[in-house]
Order: structure tokens, then sequence, then C-alpha cells
């Protein structure tokens, strides 16, 4: 009984009326652990499942292989000091010392809860981030990253096709999420392309065994005026094995061995990284659909730029566009006109083209691509960049650029 009121605390349900058991926990999806050494967040999901079921020795075994096996993880000893404790006393608190700094005791019980939320509101490995419509034919993985459950979910790119691979614990800026200015302490909410790879050797010891520096601010957050630089997904120091879930000062931070599993597949101005507070999921059909009609979008305004029709390809642009240098749309759109000295494509074609849906309060859309334009025998290939809001029933590009 004590077990079960434990891990009710823990998971923030209440205590009356209907509860699901511990077997109606799925089961973890494995994290990358050391050689030879079991997976963490497995194991402690296993010592929160034998807590609800009250099998309390079973609980302290798989605790002392826990903190055996990572000395470090300040959790996993907690919940070893409750185990222990309960052999001699009655225990209704999680952590239970009494002379033990409270706010060292709130930051763990945080972390043990939304470890618990993740288990119990953890996707169906078949449905589909709302938010990644389509990647490139170049990407090999997505990372999704969800404030409001600090978790990070990995899709793999086969063919097209979208495949849940796994999921780790993260910890945010101290103040949660919506970054909006330097110093905040904040978690930006966006879509971040990774632009660069830091190996642990050359970072003081504060930031782990690596780090992949964000692409923040990007265009649409200057264009909103967020400021502020340095925003990292990285490790943790060797003294200590997760954070608790506000921690940081704007980054998003993983155990060591989960920031190495990222680090050896994400691919410098490739890898895309997806901040949102309340990741949305759909079933294949409703994506399929989703992504069709965004392609759909595209595709006719490449058609527009090889037809020559000025008029129709002005159509769709937002009258709110801003370029890169502030620029209106009339002012733009002239530019790109008189660059051309009245000559017109011949052919345009875009490849590697990613779409996101951008997190947040706007209806809005990211597109990524090359385009393949040629003017006579006269061929140009340029990366580009578009963000796409809905005006009524139509999508405008507000936003257009080089990537």
């Amino acid at each position: 009984m004590l077990g079960r009121l434990l891990m009710l605390c823990l998971a923030g349900l209440p205590t009356t009326g209907s509860v699901a058991s511990s077997s109606s926990i799925p089961p973890q999806s494995a994290s990358p652990a050391a050689p030879g050494k079991p997976d963490p967040e497995a194991l402690l999901i296993d010592v929160y499942k034998d807590l609800g079921a009250n099998r309390l020795r079973e609980a302290l075994d798989k605790a002392n292989a826990l903190v055996a096996a990572y000395p470090t993880f300040r959790l996993g000893h907690l919940v070893q000091g409750d185990l222990l404790l309960m052999h001699a006393r009655p225990v209704r608190n999680f952590g239970a010392m009494a002379d033990a700094p409270q706010d060292k005791l709130k930051e763990l019980r945080d972390e043990a809860m939304v470890r618990i939320r993740s288990l119990q509101e953890k996707p169906d490995p078949n449905l589909i981030p709302k938010a990644v419509l389509q990647m490139g034919e170049d990407q090999k993985n997505v990372l999704v990253v969800d404030t409001s459950r600090s978790r990070l979910y990995v899709y793999e790119n086969q063919d097209g096709q979208l495949k849940y691979q796994s999921d780790y614990y993260i910890s945010q800026g101290r103040f949660g999420a919506n970054k909006t200015k330097e110093g905040d302490q904040r978690t930006p909410i966006g879509v971040y392309y990774v632009n660069n790879r830091i190996p642990g050797p050359k970072l003081p010891d504060f930031y782990g065994t690596g780090a992949l520096p964000l692409s923040y601010p990007n265009e649409w957050d200057k264009r909103n005026g967020r400021s502020g630089y340095g925003i990292w997904l990285h490790g943790t120091p060797s003294d200590n094995f997760s954070r608790p879930p506000l921690s940081s000062d704007g980054c998003v931070v993983l155990a060591n061995p989960d920031l190495q599993s990222l680090y050896s597949t994400a691919e410098v101005g490739k890898t895309v990284v997806v901040i949102s507070q309340g990741v949305q999921f759909v079933n294949k059909g409703e994506w399929d659909k989703q992504r069709q009609a965004a392609t759909a979008m595209l595709e006719q305004w490449q058609q527009s730029l090889e037809s020559a029709d000025s008029e129709k390809t002005l159509s769709y642009y937002s009258r709110d566009f801003r370029s890169a240098l502030g620029e209106s749309l009339p002012t733009w759109f002239s530019r790109q006109q008189k660059s051309m000295n009245g000559a017109r494509f011949t052919s345009v074609k875009l490849r590697d083209v990613s779409l996101f849906r951008y997190p947040g309060p706007e209806d809005m859309i990211v597109s990524t691509f090359i385009q393949e334009s040629a003017v006579g025998k006269s061929k140009n290939a340029i990366r580009k960049r578009q963000y796409w809001v809905k005006e009524g029933s139509e999508w405008k590009i507000i936003y257009e650029g080089n990537a």
C-alpha cells in the first residue's frame, strides 16, 4: 500500500477513483546505455512498477543495481534511500529525510513525476508528430522536443515515412519555454537546425560529453525581435547523471548516454530539432492528407515561377511579407524581378524539400529546399527557406530567403 501511495504521489494522480495498475504502464523504449550496463531509465521504471505492486524487496534490488551502475543518478539514490527506510518505519512522502534540503527534494520529485508521466502519456509509435509534414531525402532523422512532458522524441526518415525510434528525458530552461530575450532562462519554441557539433573534450565538464548548437534565433525569431544566442543540446556534468526538469539557462539538456546517441547521428545543417510546448500526434491517414496539401501548396508556387506569370507568383505572398533585410513585399519583389533582367526561367525544380508545421499560436509552415533554376543554358542551384502563414483559407509566404 505504501508503494502504491508513493507511486500515485510521484505521478500526480488522484488517490481516489479508478487508477491504472502498474501493469498498464507500457514498456520503456531502450535508451543507449554503456556496454555491460542496464538501461537506467528502464530500470528506474521497473522500480516504480514494483513499488506500485508493493513488491518492496524486488524494488530495492533493482534500486541497488541502478545506483551501482550509475552512482551519479541522484534520483536513483533517493528512491533507494526511501526503500531502505521503509524496512524500518512507514514512509508516506517521497524523499523522507527530514534534514534534506527541501529545494533539492522538490527538484528530484519533479524529475520523478515527469519521468512517470512520460510513460503514462507515451505516444502510440504508430502515430506521427503533426509538426513533421515532410523530411528531405538527405535528412536521416528529426528530433521533436515536448517541453510540457520534458521529453525528446526521435523519428527516423525511412524512404519518406516517419518511424518512431526512441525517446529521452530532457531538462529545459529554469523558467520554462517560449524564449523572447537574452537572459530570460527560457527554452525557445520553433523549428531549428543543428549548426555545429562540439565534442566533449573541447568543452568544460559542465556540458558533459558533447554539444549540438542550434540555429536560434532563426528567421522567424529575428522577425519577432527575439534575442539571445547559445541554445544547445548538451550533456550533464560528470558528477550528475541528470538534471531537474527546469534547470538550464535555455538549453535542452540530456543525460550523457542519451546525448551521445543523438550526437552520433546528428548532421550539421540537416538535422532538424522541433521544440514545442505540446506535441500533437496524428494517424498516418491524417498525416498523409496534411503532407499532400502542403506539398501541393509549394508545387503551385514553383509552377507559377516557371510560368513567368509575375502577377500569379506575387499572389502567393502575404502583404505582411518582410525579407531578411526588412524589405516590404513590393520592394523585395521588384528587386527579384530586376535581378532577372527580363529573362524568364525555362525550368524550376525543387529537391530535398522539408516541410514542418511551426509550433506556436500561428498557423504556419516552414519549407526548406534546393531550388534548381535554368534560364536558357544557364543553371543555378540555391538553398531557400520560406515561412507560409494561413490567411483566411489561403496559404501565403510571409518570409523567403537563402538558407
